[in-house]
């Protein structure tokens, strides 16, 4: 999985565009990702969290 936040694995979401008209077309909403470093096991890696980790506190940012 490409998108996906890397530490709750929150991905994108499936909705529906509906037009005036109310005809329904498949439209995808992403997470916020932001590109961190942060330390994981020990070592320093680029990582892909969302906003809601990244609040949380279950991202502990590298110096």
């Amino acid at each position: 999985m490409a998108f996906a936040c890397d530490f709750c694995g929150k991905t994108r979401q499936k909705a529906h565009k509906v037009s005036h008209s109310n005809i329904k077309t498949r439209k995808w909403q992403q997470p916020n990702l932001q590109p961190v470093r942060a330390v994981k096991d020990g070592r320093v890696q680029r990582m892909r969290a969302c906003t809601r980790c990244i609040r949380s506190g279950k991202v502990v940012k590298a110096a």
